[in-house]
Formats: C-alpha cells, sequence, structure tokens
C-alpha cells in the first residue's frame, strides 16, 4: 500500500510539473495543432531540473526539498506569465474544444506509465549491467549538499558524466517523497510515457495538418507512433523464434549444420539450437538483439557492436542517459516541426548576423540543445544537426534553394552550440571526456543482412511510404510556362519515362551521397597519415592509422576497405535507395505536381525530412566513428543507430497512418499488409519478452514491488542493514573493496550515497579519459586491508580522509583482510553479521 501511495504521489508530481509548463508549451509551440500539449511534461523537467541544477550550481538554491519546491515555484511562476501573455489566444477555450486531444495524450501517457511500472514491478532488482552505477548518481545528488554533485565512487572529486537525468530523477524523488530504489523504476516509466505521448503527439500534429476534421480518426492512427517507436523488436526476434525450432538446420554426419545461419553469421544464432523437443529459449536470450551487426578487425576476428533499439532498452531497464534523453529527443522533433509548420517566422539579430528565427525559439532550441548535451552528450550533435537541417529547408523554401541556404544552417547551428554550452557552462567546466577524435570507418561496412535484421521493422513502412509518394504523382506533368530552356524541355522528356525513372533518380542521388561520404572518409584517412608523417620524423608514422586498425602498413589497409565495402553492398546500397527517395522529394523540382498542393503536403514533407535524417543518422558510423577507449565503432553505433530508429519509428508510423487514410483502394490495402507485417515481425520479440518476464516473476515467488533495492542477492540482509546505517550517517569517504564493472563491487557506496575512495575502476577511466585521478587507490586500498602495521594504514586514512571502513564477505574473499588493526584502533560503528563498519575519529590516525 505504501508503494501505491508513493507511485501515485510520482504520477502527479509528474503531471504537476507538466501541466505547470504547458502554457509555456502553448506558446512557445504555437504552430503545432496539438499547441505542445504531448511534450509539456518533458519540457517542464527540462526548465525545472534546468533551474533547480544552475541556482544550485551558483550557491542561490541547496540541493534540499526546499531548493526542489523553490524551483518549481519559479515554473509556475513563468507558466503564469505565459499564460497570461496567451489569453487572447484563448488558452482556456483551446483547451475545451480539444479535450478528446487531452484525454487522448493523457490516456497515453498514464497507460503507458502504468503498464511499465507493473512490469518492472515484476522484476525490479536494481542489480547487473549499468543499473549499479546510475543507483549511484541518484544517491549520490541526493546526498551531496551542493551543487555539483560528488561522484559517488571517487571521492573528493564531482560527478564527470552526463548527470542531468538523474538531478531530474532525484528532483521528482524528493517531491514524491519516495525512496532511490523506487525513484528508479519509476523514472523509467516516465521517461517510456513522456516518449510514448511525445511519438503519439508528433503523429496526431502531422495528421491534424491535413485532416483535421477526422480528428478521431487522427487520435487513433497515432497510436501507431509509440507502438512502432518504442514497443515493437528488430527483426532478431523472428529469428529466435525460427532458430529454436530447428528451421534451416539439417543433420549432416550427425552434425546439425545450416548454410543460412552460417552466412547470416549473428552470434549464438551460428550455434547448433538443442532440439530437445522441448522449445525452451536460452538464458538471457534477448540480449542478442541488441548485438546483431558483427564487425570484423582486420585479422577477421568478430568485434562486438552494440545496436540497441529502445523496446530492448526499456526491457534491460538501464536507467541510462540515451533511455532519459528519449522524450527529449521528441521534444526536439516537436520543435523541429513547430519551426517547420511556422515557416520561420519571425528573425533575431546578432551583431551582423540575422537568422530567421524569433527570439523565443532560438532561445528554447539552445535550452534543449544545450540540455541535451547534459542529458546525454552524443544527442547534442545529433538534434543541433536535425534543427540545421530544419532550419536550412525552411529558409530554401522561403528564398530558394542556393548554397546560402547551407550556410545560413551551419551559422544557426554555431549560434545555437555556443549558446547551449553558455547556459549550462558550469557542467562543461567540470566535465572530462574520453572521445579522441574523429576516425574514418574503412573495413567495418555493415551487412545489408545485419541491417535488415536490424531495422527490418522500420524499412518496411518508410519504403512503402516513400514509394506511394512517387506512385501518387501524375504521369505527364506540364512544363512551367515560361521555362523555354532546355531544361525544361529534359525535364519534360524525363516525366515522360515515368515513375520508374524518377525511382532510378533518386537512387543515383542516393549513390552519390554514399559515394560522398566514402570519399570523405577516405580523405580524413589520408589526412591523418599524411599528418602523422609531417609532425614525426619517423617514416613509419603514416601508418599510424593502420597500426591503430590492426593492419601492418597502409597499402593492406586500404585494400581490405576496399574490398569489404564492394563485398558488403547490401547495407550502403539499402541506405542509398532510402536517402536518395527522400533527398530526391525534398529538393526542388522545374515541374509543378499535384502532390505538392495538396492538404498532405506539409506533413508529407516533414516526414519525408524525417526518413532523410534518420539516413544520415544510419549512415555517418558506416563511414566514421569518434574514437574512444573501446577502439572501434561499438559506441558511435550504439548512439546513432537508437536515435535513428527513434526519428525512424516516428515517420514510419505517420507513413503508415496517411497511407490507411488514402482516398485509393488499393493504397489501403498495402497499408494493411505493411502494417500485418510490421505488427506480427516487430511483436514476437516483445511478447516474448513479455512472457520471459512474467515466468522470470512467477517463478522467483516474489511479490509485485517497485523497490529495486530489496536483498537480492546483490546486498545481502547484513549489507543492507548498513547502508540502512549509512544513510543516517555524515557524508564522509568511504572504502570498501574495488574489483570490475557489473560486479557487486561499489555496492555499499552506490546503494548508501557515501562518496567511496575508489568504485568501478574501468567506468571511472571511462568517465575521465584515462586513469590519473585514480593514482594508487586501488593498490591503497589493497594495503590498508591487508598491512599487518597500523602505522602503515594510519597513514592511508590521513592521506585520504577516509571516515568509513566497511568489512563484509566481498571485502574478506577480495583482500587478505588483517581485521585485528581496525579492531585495535578504531571504533565499531555498526555490526551485523558479517558485516562490520568502522567509524575513523578525526583524530585517530
Amino acid at each position: 500500500m505504501q508503494e501505491l501511495v508513493g507511485w501515485l504521489r510520482w504520477l502527479l508530481a509528474l503531471s504537476a510539473v507538466g501541466w505547470a509548463a504547458f502554457p509555456l508549451a502553448y506558446r512557445l509551440l504555437r504552430f503545432l495543432p496539438g499547441r505542445g500539449l504531448a511534450f509539456a511534461r518533458p519540457l517542464g523537467l527540462l526548465i525545472w531540473g534546468y533551474l533547480f541544477w544552475l541556482l544550485g550550481s551558483l550557491g542561490i538554491l541547496q540541493n534540499n526539498l526546499g531548493g526542489v519546491w523553490l524551483a518549481l515555484a519559479l515554473l509556475v511562476a513563468l507558466g503564469w506569465w505565459a499564460r497570461r501573455g496567451s489569453e487572447e489566444a484563448g488558452l482556456a477555450a483551446w483547451l475545451s474544444e480539444n479535450r478528446r486531444l487531452v484525454i487522448a495524450v493523457e490516456l497515453v501517457f498514464v497507460v503507458s506509465f502504468s503498464l511499465l511500472c507493473l512490469f518492472r514491478a515484476m522484476t525490479p532488482e536494481i542489480r547487473d549491467t549499468e543499473k549499479p552505477m546510475e543507483l549511484a548518481f541518484i544517491n549520490s545528488i541526493l546526498r551531496s549538499p551542493t551543487m555539483p554533485p560528488h561522484d559517488p565512487w571517487l571521492a573528493d572529486y564531482a560527478i564527470s558524466y552526463y548527470y542531468f537525468g538523474y538531478v531530474m530523477t532525484a528532483m521528482l524523488a524528493r517531491l514524491a517523497a519516495v525512496p532511490s530504489g523506487i525513484a528508479f523504476n519509476l523514472m523509467i516509466a516516465s521517461v517510456f510515457a513522456m516518449a510514448a505521448a511525445g511519438a503519439y503527439g508528433l503523429v496526431a500534429d502531422l495528421l491534424a495538418g491535413w485532416r483535421r476534421e477526422h480528428e478521431g480518426q487522427n487520435l487513433l492512427l497515432a497510436i501507431f507512433a509509440p507502438v512502432i517507436t518504442l514497443v515493437l523488436g528488430n527483426v532478431e526476434g523472428l529469428l529466435e523464434f525460427l532458430h529454436v525450432r530447428g528451421a534451416f538446420w539439417r543433420y549432416e554426419d550427425g552434425e546439425l549444420v545450416s548454410r543460412f545461419w552460417t552466412w547470416l553469421d549473428i552470434k549464438d544464432l551460428v550455434s547448433a539450437p538443442a532440439l530437445s523437443g522441448e522449445l525452451q529459449l536460452r538464458f538471457w536470450w534477448w540480449w542478442r538483439a541488441s548485438r546483431v551487426i558483427t564487425d570484423r578487425n582486420f585479422a577477421g576476428d568478430p568485434v562486438e557492436v552494440i545496436d540497441e533499439f529502445p523496446w530492448f532498452s526499456y526491457y534491460l531497464a538501464d536507467l541510462h542517459p540515451h533511455v532519459i534523453a528519449m522524450p527529449f529527443a521528441m521534444l526536439a522533433l516537436a520543435l523541429g516541426l513547430n519551426y517547420y509548420l511556422g515557416r520561420g517566422e519571425g528573425e533575431t539579430r546578432i551583431g551582423p548576423l540575422t537568422l530567421g528565427i524569433d527570439n523565443s525559439t532560438l532561445w528554447l532550441s539552445a535550452l534543449l540543445i544545450g540540455g541535451m548535451a547534459f542529458l546525454n552528450i552524443w544527442d547534442f550533435p545529433i538534434y543541433l544537426g536535425f534543427l540545421m537541417l530544419v532550419y536550412a529547408y525552411v529558409q530554401a523554401q522561403r528564398k530558394g534553394w542556393a548554397l546560402n541556404r547551407l550556410m545560413e544552417g551551419v551559422w544557426l547551428g554555431i549560434v545555437l552550440a555556443a549558446l547551449g554550452v553558455l547556459l549550462y557552462l558550469p557542467y562543461h567546466i567540470g566535465f572530462s571526456s574520453q572521445a579522441g577524435g574523429i576516425l574514418p570507418n574503412l573495413i567495418n561496412p555493415t551487412r545489408g543482412a545485419h541491417l535488415w535484421v536490424m531495422f527490418g521493422t522500420l524499412f518496411f513502412p518508410l519504403l512503402a511510404f516513400l514509394f506511394s509518394l512517387y506512385w501518387r504523382r501524375p504521369e505527364k506533368p506540364e512544363i512551367y510556362p515560361d521555362d523555354n530552356s532546355s531544361r525544361g524541355f529534359l525535364s519534360y522528356l524525363f516525366w515522360r519515362r515515368g515513375r520508374f525513372i524518377e525511382l532510378f533518380t533518386a537512387l543515383l542521388i542516393g549513390l552519390t551521397l554514399v559515394a560522398a561520404l566514402w570519399a570523405a572518409s577516405l580523405a580524413l584517412a589520408l589526412g591523418i597519415a599524411w599528418g602523422a608523417s609531417l609532425v614525426s620524423a619517423d617514416p613509419g608514422a603514416a601508418d599510424l592509422l593502420a597500426a591503430l586498425m590492426g593492419a601492418p602498413d597502409s597499402a593492406s589497409l586500404f585494400a581490405l576497405a576496399l574490398n569489404r565495402r564492394l563485398a558488403f553492398t547490401g547495407g550502403w546500397l539499402t541506405l542509398a535507395l532510402i536517402a536518395g527517395l527522400s533527398l530526391r522529394w525534398l529538393l526542388p523540382r522545374p515541374l509543378p505536381e499535384k502532390s505538392i498542393t495538396e492538404p498532405a503536403a506539409n506533413s508529407n514533407n516533414f516526414a519525408v525530412l524525417l526518413i532523410f535524417f534518420g539516413a544520415l543518422l544510419v549512415l555517418a558510423p558506416e563511414f566514421f566513428y569518434l574514437r574512444d577507449q573501446f577502439g572501434h565503432r561499438m559506441n558511435t553505433v550504439f548512439k546513432f543507430f537508437i536515435q535513428g530508429w527513434l526519428v525512424w519509428g516516428v515517420a514510419g508510423a505517420y507513413g503508415l497512418a496517411a497511407m490507411l487514410s488514402a482516398a485509393r483502394r488499393g493504397g489501403r490495402a498495402v497499408a494493411f499488409i505493411v502494417l500485418a507485417l510490421v505488427v506480427g515481425v516487430g511483436s514476437i520479440y516483445t511478447l516474448n519478452t513479455i512472457d520471459t518476464n512474467f515466468q522470470d516473476f512467477r517463478n522467483s515467488g516474489r511479490t509485485l514491488s517497485l523497490n529495486g533495492t530489496n536483498p537480492t542477492g546483490y546486498l545481502s540482509a547484513d549489507d543492507q542493514a548498513a547502508v540502512a546505517f549509512l544513510l543516517e550517517q555524515p557524508l564522509g569517504t568511504l572504502v570498501e573493496a574495488v574489483g570490475g564493472s557489473y560486479t557487486r563491487y561499489a555496492r555499499i557506496s552506490a546503494h548508501s550515497g557515501q562518496p567511496s575512495l575508489l568504485g568501478w575502476p574501468g567506468h571511472e577511466s571511462q568517465w575521465r579519459g584515462g586513469g590519473e585521478e585514480m593514482g594508487s587507490r586501488a593498490a591503497d586500498i589493497e594495503r590498508l586491508y591487508s598491512t599487518v602495521h597500523w602505522e602503515e594504514a594510519a597513514n592511508i586514512l590521513a592521506v585520504y580522509d577516509i571516515r568509513y571502513i566497511y568489512v563484509g564477505d566481498l571485502e574478506r574473499t577480495t583482500y587478505s583482510v588483517y581485521e585485528l588493526k581496525f579492531v585495535e584502533n578504531l571504533p565499531i560503528a555498526f555490526q551485523q553479521g558479517s558485516v562490520t563498519l568502522y567509524a575513523v575519529p578525526p583524530s585517530a590516525p
């Protein structure tokens, strides 16, 4: 009952934040038919979180409940100001006239939130993968007296990570008065529900742009958006279904062999299934769907690549930055749509520069784009690029197509990037990065089979929608009356060839784009080799890039690059087709077409713009990647592909809805077939994960609970009692066993919020771009536990100003603990079972 009350308080708190921000959304997103209603909650969280964090960083607000309430009061005041400014527009009247939309959006949010809460309540444990790190950040923020919060796993340092989403989580936890173990799972459900409402709102707005008189149908059709974007899985679910049933396997010489699965080359699926007569998926079968793309290094050895999609992320339930940022990605798409529908109304002058965007939109864009860097820094360039693309396209439609339009988009990007960094300057000052520049991806083009396994669920509606647009074009358009040039004559002849010529032209445009990107990656590779030879007297410096990729020399590297690029044509040909179809549709056409003036033109064009942007996101890791500690494109594929899925999911959902709304019977029939195919294939993964989750819950004998910190094996009962004790104690440096990432190490600091001298060293190295700050802490901790000399231990305690020493089962199995020195010289602060917590008085050393 207590958890249910906490659930309700959280839901009401988040809804209050959203409705407090709705007048701002109504005013700032005024060109959207839905007036930003579906995006009010993420907008409210963004502004509320920004005010609390910034004023806390400046020392104006305290990091406590009072500070949270004061920041909320400021948000309410801003909403009240916006509401006063919107009285003439009739905000109250709009809500009354659009009550069906209001009810629909709220239903999508509440139902999505409730269902995912139920889903998480079956398996709420905060353990494994990244969850301990994320809980550590939340508890650190809840315990830190000021901003920036302390690093939970590196005492005396602030967090060096994009932690804005955890600030929001901690704020809601305080406002709703729920503990961090429950807040963790409630935030997962909140992010899912806000993203679902956002996707729903986007498609509803696009449909309302040309079917406003069919509001009821629009609201029903828009439900495709959250389902396709967030709920359906990729094609690997179907492959699992076939694999476990022995499809495409046969016996040869007493062994199961399969040419199909060998050709497909997806880990786990290349192994023969256990055909025991009992159809049972292997342990953690669902994990493979996020690793379907297999890269290979120069020697041909497999290299793991992450290719998550939303439902996998929500099933895994890591409260990771890329997940928290999803609703704000929807807000960024809505901001782009608002600007597009407003046709660039207004302008802003910055010195000699004039931007075709009004002041309020510019500053909201800067606040959002800057916040994306603080939420998930990978999304900063992605959605900055999106707004630049929309801006350039709108300006091209207003002023005509020219190279200057691209430069105008670049100038907007420079201004937004500068303002975004300036608005969040305290964060950037304390942030360290492991990024080591951009490198060309030469030897790992994505195989077509793997790309279709990853995105096949989306490719069907996207391609069907694009082909439907071309198919609806007139056969024999007239030449412009004032166009007597050879261009007009050739255009007329070109159109006489029919639709297939137009499709062929689109493919050529796509291939040209791919060729340009390939040439750019090769030029970057040559530039790196040339630059290395210039700055080094070593004759082998020109082979630096080859050495990074495991090749003996540059000639061998480029030979393999060419060989693989030509061998694996399916991936880049698919992307060339999608990019070409969308770009050809967006580019100016010399002939008048009914499709440009029809009511759906605006919505269709923006959907095609989304498709093109998604193609750019998926194409980018085909030719470039960000160098980091992993040394290959794993993280770049991960962060770009999941954003590509979100963008394509919205566009595909709209495409299906538009096709189902088509006047022609044939178009609707095709749409129904595509819809059945998409839902049929994509739901296999989703339904099986739901069943796996339920089976885990049923077999565990647990009751439903959202508390992920209950004793689960990650924390013993003695550990749990010690954590409860530490939660009531003053902050101080804690020493506990140090070990590898994704293990039980650093468990006490993660759950108590006490700053550990050192937690997961691998993660700290990733966050800070190296191990300089960690120094000799790991070795000193081992000496502290194992030394028999109190003087040596006392010196370590003094050097690091250690307050608490934790001795439990994990410490005893990790180190040769000589505990007598602590017993004889330090008071016991807490003891239960196998756990003893020693407190270090200030005068002890």
